[in-house]
């Protein structure tokens, strides 16, 4: 029957992420600081919101776009949060998560063979959303002596006449590097002069760390214009499993975004809708204080990691570290697996999220403190007998 299975789909790989993991599943006594997933439950005003919004028998499709009070609520949030104004009638659509959003905007967008560069390490989804559209990845590596902070001069290298668009991700998964405020302004002084569409993958915004606050490259002049913000409720209101997102833009972009959206998934779930709703309204207390523990369990993992020999540029975004286990004369999928056989310690090899991330490991912090104690005291046996 493979025969029957189209070539683009055949040819992708499976998620680096996944393979390795159905690995450590199977065994005994893992420790794992693989999944990008908060240990948070979420918060009870929203679960209650959700089971509310059930009693009162809401249970139809909502419009396609998503409920006009949740779209409303969006344009508020972005607007009080991040200075950027959309019209909810318009400019916003409620997507099934934001993996959902990547992959409508690229289908949106996408031409068979134009080009759309892809900043790297980045999330996993991201090159076969773009193979799956018709369009042709080309990678941007990044690097960890420049804190991973893609350049315009890495952007302009790349780009063609055959250009696009541009995906980026920051915070970012999985370096948990930033852009800031500078990084941000080169990059639309490069790309406000050209025909691409910028596609912001904005997931972890709100758990930033330190004095500097996120900031969306749509907040700058003639950018608006040109990018599509995704975002969602997964990371920073611990709703993962809830599968509710969003994406602001251009009203042309979001109505094709949309077209598409409404065949293939009619609505996000109507429950989850309104879990999203309280979530915006009342949810601002609950996300100051995972993103507090966050930070402590942050700070306590790359001290931890730099005691034990290993090197960590300070991430300051997501909940993620990338630090670099080249001095130990592995590859990284050797280092992970090793890891895992000898110490049931599970971690994701960095090349997971492109070649750039050779070299590299992907270790979550959203775990407990005393998790991640267990991980380090793990990490560091298996070091030593190296």
């Amino acid at each position: 029957m493979s025969s029957f299975v189209a070539k683009t789909v055949r040819d992708l790989p499976y998620s680096g992420i996944r393979k390795f993991f159905d690995v450590a599943s199977e065994m005994e006594d893992v420790v794992s600081l693989g999944v990008g997933e908060p240990d948070f439950v979420t918060p009870w005003h929203i679960r209650e919101e959700a089971i509310f919004s059930l009693e009162r028998r809401r249970t139809m499709y909502t419009s396609n776009a998503g409920m006009p009070e949740l779209r409303g609520e969006i344009s508020r949030y972005m607007s009080a949060q991040y200075g950027l104004k959309y019209n909810p009638g318009t400019q916003v659509l409620v997507t099934v998560g934001a993996s959902e959003g990547i992959d409508v905007a690229l289908r949106a967008v996408v031409d068979p063979g134009d080009e759309v560069l892809v900043v790297e390490p980045c999330f996993v989804s991201y090159q076969p959303c773009v193979l799956m559209a018709g369009g042709v990845p080309v990678s941007v590596p990044t690097n960890a002596w420049n804190a991973f902070r893609v350049t315009a001069d890495d952007i302009e290298s790349r780009i063609t006449p055959k250009t696009k668009a541009i995906m980026i991700c920051y915070p970012n998964n999985p370096t948990g590097a930033i852009l800031e405020r500078d990084d941000l302004e080169c990059l639309a002084d490069l790309l406000r002069k050209r025909n691409i569409v910028v596609i912001s993958d904005e997931i972890y915004a709100e758990l930033t760390y330190g004095e500097t606050s996120h900031g969306s490259i749509a907040l700058l002049s003639g950018m608006v214009e040109k990018t599509i913000v995704l975002n969602g409720f997964s990371k920073a209101f611990a709703m993962t499993g809830w599968r509710l997102g969003y994406a602001c833009g251009p009203e042309e972009l979001i109505a094709a975004m949309t077209k598409i959206h409404q065949y293939v998934i009619m609505c996000a779930p109507t429950t989850a809708q309104y879990g999203g709703l309280e979530a915006l309204r009342n949810g601002a207390e609950s996300v100051q204080a995972m993103r507090k523990e966050y930070d402590a369990r942050r700070r306590f993992m790359i001290d931890g990691l730099r005691k034990i020999g290993i090197d960590c540029f300070e991430a300051r975004g997501a909940f993620y570290l990338f630090p670099s286990i080249s001095r130990f004369g592995l590859t990284s999928e050797e280092f992970c697996n090793r890891l895992l056989q000898e110490q049931r310690l599970a971690v994701v090899p960095g090349t997971a999220f492109g070649d750039c991330g050779e070299g590299h490991i992907r270790c979550s912090y959203a775990y407990s403190i005393d998790s991640i104690r267990e991980a380090l005291f793990r990490m560091e046996k298996f070091t030593k007998s190296l």
